[in-house]
């Protein structure tokens, strides 16, 4: 069920199905919530699942903001908030997991787990090659925001290197399609990659609730070896390793949805019973 909600300035389209304890899902930088539409059939009879769209993303308008998983984190408080869900496991891809991270940072009393894809903010960024990287990246979005005719057919090539896998080809082709409405969004988080406050590191000894790390091996700018030191510090995390480039629901989705139901059958139930989806 689609649904819209003005939250702290952004108009933010939610998609909320199913019944049970809740499942809230965040989607990578340019991308949506149809990423997960795979998650939703498969949960949706057993689980309340809440995907929404970033501002400026699938069918969200921007909302003049900063694009950082702090504020997303925010955004996800607040949402959560609107729909009146107390607890909840989140999944979060890319910066959606970043975000994620710090959400469950802040509010640890209202995360029951996390699954985390590639997430941002465990790898160092201080290092002059990181540094470099996170600025091409940003000049090759901002060529995009600018319309240069060579964009599109450049970031068609390397979303083969974020989504390798045949499964991805729908999400790889929704998003190219949108290289440009995208571009400026995606122009904001690398810059926004290179600040400090990106750096989520310290965070992670505070998230003690379970966490399951579902590590695309293949990606090519979330490296795991370089987020494996911070991924040692979370309390209680568990890492499996799927042969995916960034996104390992949209590319390995049956071995991700058998790792995602061993995972939610260990994470505690809510406290008290959880509403179905507002009609």
């Amino acid at each position: 069920m689609e649904r819209w909600l003005t939250i702290d300035g952004a108009r933010l389209a939610v998609d909320d199905d199913g019944t049970g304890d809740p499942v809230v899902c965040l989607h990578a930088i340019g991308h949506d919530a149809r990423d997960f539409d795979g998650v939703r059939a498969h949960l949706r009879d057993r689980h309340r699942v809440i995907a929404l769209d970033w501002p400026g993303q699938g069918r969200s308008p921007r909302d003049g903001r900063p694009v950082t998983a702090t504020r997303y984190a925010e955004l996800v408080q607040a949402v959560l908030d609107a729909l009146d869900v107390e607890t909840c496991v989140v999944i979060g891809n890319s910066i959606g997991g970043a975000a994620a991270i710090a959400y469950a940072a802040r509010h640890a009393e209202r995360v029951r787990g996390l699954v985390l894809e590639n997430p941002g903010g465990l790898a160092p960024v201080d290092d002059r090659l990181a540094q470099a990287v996170l600025a091409a990246m940003a000049r090759f979005f901002a060529a995009g925001a600018r319309g240069a005719a060579w964009f599109r057919p450049a970031f068609a090539l390397y979303y083969r290197l974020v989504l390798q896998r045949g499964a991805a080809r729908a999400a790889r082709t929704r998003i190219v399609g949108r290289a440009y409405e995208v571009a400026p969004v995606l122009e904001q988080a690398w810059r926004g990659f290179a600040n400090p406050e990106a750096d989520l590191r310290s965070l992670a000894p505070r998230i003690r609730c379970p966490v399951l790390f579902a590590w695309a091996t293949r990606d090519q700018f979330v490296a795991l070896a370089r987020s494996l030191p911070a991924i040692r510090t979370f309390p209680n995390a568990t890492l499996l390793r799927f042969p995916a480039g960034h996104a390992a629901h949209l590319e390995t989705p049956a071995a991700f949805e058998a790792a995602l139901e061993q995972f939610l059958a260990g994470v505690p139930r809510a406290a008290t019973a959880t509403r179905t989806a507002a009609p």
